[in-house]
């Protein structure tokens, strides 16, 4: 028996030559459009306003590739940590992070990650795969309904922080914002939409190149190559200079902000100095800073910096350097559904 075809891979065009070459009329394809981008069907029976017949015709021949929760926690400041499974049974993680002014949905853009950064859990598994665009779009579905039912608030932002690198899986990714981004998909603003990358400069060019809309945030974490080599193996392919010279391209393309994350270590990157080195960097492209308190991860070798010592970094920044910055304090701890620690311990895995 022939191997089914995922119907959301197809565009509107194919689907109205499918349903030309079945002698149906071509208002199908919009109808089953709509269904699987405006009303997120998972199932060809949700169809009501198709015949029967021709809904078991699209069973014979297609399938829908919906992602479900197979786990669900709570942490308890509100945060939901979900462990997704991919309609071939892999799992990726994905969190609903509610705070009083906005409702975030953190997604993942691969089933665990080949980078191997020092501090986070995902990058202690192997890269299983990319996540195809639609599951993607499934993911952040899926959490604004969480934000919904939970909350009876709407979802405002969508970051690409969770599992995986997006910029290595970057066709997947920039299609599922244009389906996020799309009035016939969920009609969300780019502005709303963070990717977050570990750094890879050419494709950072590649989104200048590509004039997106959606924000760019890059994980810093240090501002010196010998640092930034030792936690995170990226930069040594990467240099701290190609990443400079790749969002000063990506800016004089886009004129967006670039975000930059930097993960505070105890007696690592916690001193004036590195402050200095972090000063100097983002001063050349116009940026805001966000500072991350460290969330421990088993086994790991690094510590939550002293808060005094975060908050006169960030003061420095800010005070002398005059720049923009944010201190995160991390959600979702209890669960480990905090930045860095998505590592697949869930329940549903086993």
């Amino acid at each position: 028996m022939a191997k089914k075809q995922n119907i959301r891979a197809l565009s509107q065009e194919e689907l109205i030559n499918y349903f030309l070459s079945i002698n149906e009329k071509k208002f199908r394809a919009k109808q089953v459009y709509e269904w699987l981008w405006s009303k997120q069907a998972t199932s060809f029976d949700q169809m009501t306003n198709l015949s029967k017949t021709l809904r078991e015709k699209l069973n014979e021949h297609f399938e829908i590739h919906a992602v479900t929760i197979a786990d669900a926690q709570k942490s308890n400041d509100g945060t939901i940590k979900n462990a997704f499974r991919l309609y071939d049974g892999k799992i990726a993680e994905g969190v609903l992070i509610p705070t009083t002014k906005r409702m975030t949905a953190c997604i993942s853009s691969q089933v665990g990650c080949s980078l191997s950064c020092k501090f986070c859990a995902t990058g202690k598994l192997n890269r299983e795969r990319n996540i195809e665009f639609d599951e993607i779009f499934d993911q952040v579905v899926l959490i604004k309904n969480q934000a919904e039912q939970h909350y009876q608030t709407p979802l405002t932002n969508i970051v690409y922080m969770g599992m995986g690198e997006p910029l290595l899986n970057y066709s997947n990714m920039l299609k599922s914002i244009e389906k996020i981004t799309s009035p016939e998909g969920l009609g969300m603003s780019p502005k709303r939409i963070t990717v977050s990358t570990a750094g890879i400069a050419k494709m950072i060019k590649k989104l200048g190149d590509d004039q997106v809309k959606f924000n760019l945030a890059l994980s810093l974490h240090a501002a010196n190559d010998v640092k930034r080599n030792y936690i995170m193996p990226i930069n040594e392919h990467n240099s701290l200079e190609s990443l400079k010279e790749a969002l000063q391209y990506y800016f004089s393309k886009t004129q967006n902000r670039v975000t930059f994350e930097y993960i505070i270590f105890k007696d690592f990157n916690d001193t004036l100095k590195d402050a200095k080195e972090l000063a100097e960097f983002a001063k050349s492209v116009p940026c805001k800073i966000n500072i991350i308190e460290y969330n421990p991860i088993d086994e790991g070798e690094f510590q939550q910096a002293n808060t005094n010592k975060v908050n006169a970094f960030a003061d420095f920044l800010e005070n002398k350097c005059n720049l923009v910055v944010n201190i995160r304090r991390s959600r979702g701890k209890d669960i480990d559904a905090a930045c860095g620690q998505l590592a697949n311990k869930n329940k549903a895995v086993s």
